[in-house]
């Protein structure tokens, strides 16, 4: 018999379960893992029938696990909705999900909260035997299953080095889970390859100064550009594009490199790939 269920840590958190709409989407769903695999979960979410929102205030999503059993993604904030119209269909989602864009539905206006966030991917519930009902209220009793520790996360080695952008996020915002990444990337300099999965546009770059790679990086985790003209452009044109990007690394260089070399090696690479002339290098 469960003693904790997830109702209860709503009202830890301050918020009424009454207010409140469970979410569970299931990985066994084409449509969703495709969306999931490509970093559009938050727009697969918020595109829901008109009167979903109805009667409630915030949007807790799980995702499915084993059998009933489903992982703790993320709580947002709804606001108001627009029009599912073909025109509102955001870049890269699956044919079959913008075959839904005609103009019915909505797209809801969500806003991601944190209160749980350090739980997010380790607090486990079981959804129940209904798990074709995957919205539910708030007030349903959801057993807590296990709540997984953070673990420190090994360092994989350099040429082994391939990210997304949500997963770069993920590495800069959580030092002490990933520390042994922090002190890795810090310790060189380096040339990298951004390359827009979309695509296949490819962007040279180099890194060097104090926190080295780690440091120019997280320019791009900050401002999504890293204040590069064309990705600057293209990022204005097509806002969650860097969703998109892909980030490895193409050679390491030591910090007592001076900036003159590193400019120089990253020249060369530019000039291998092509990067000036089909890619996302303007110089």
């Amino acid at each position: 018999m469960a003693i904790l269920y997830f109702s209860d840590v709503l009202k830890k958190v301050g918020l009424d379960p009454t207010k409140v709409k469970l979410i569970r989407h299931a990985l066994s769903d084409t449509v969703f893992k495709e969306c999931a695999d490509r970093g559009k979960i938050y727009e697969y979410t918020r595109h829901q029938r008109k009167d979903f929102k109805k009667g409630y205030d915030y949007w807790v999503v799980f995702i499915s696990g084993k059998g009933t059993l489903a992982q703790l993604y993320t709580i947002y904030k709804v606001g108001g909705y627009v029009a599912d119209t073909p025109d509102m269909l955001p870049e890269g989602m699956p044919a079959k999900e913008a075959d839904g864009y005609k103009g019915n539905g909505a797209i809801y206006d969500l806003t991601k909260i944190d209160i749980l966030k350090e739980y997010e991917g380790k607090l486990t519930i079981d959804w129940g035997t209904s798990t074709r009902m995957w919205h539910q209220k708030g007030t349903t009793e959801k057993p807590i299953i296990s709540l997984m520790p953070d673990e420190k996360k090994v360092f994989m080695g350099y040429e082994d080095v391939l990210l997304s952008y949500d997963q770069l996020k993920e590495i800069v915002d959580n030092k002490e889970i990933y520390e042994a990444w922090h002190v890795a990337l810090k310790s060189v300099n380096a040339v990298y390859l951004i390359v827009d999965t979309e695509t296949g546009k490819q962007y040279v770059g180099s890194a060097y100064g104090e926190d080295g790679l780690f440091g120019r990086w997280c320019c791009y985790v900050n401002s999504h550009h890293g204040h590069n003209k064309k990705m600057e452009e293209l990022i204005c044109d097509y806002p969650e594009r860097y969703h998109a990007f892909q980030f490895s690394i193409l050679q390491i260089l030591p910090k007592t490199i001076i900036p003159e070399d590193v400019i120089r090696i990253e020249s060369k690479w530019k000039a291998r790939l092509l990067s000036n002339k089909f890619g996302m290098n303007d110089n």
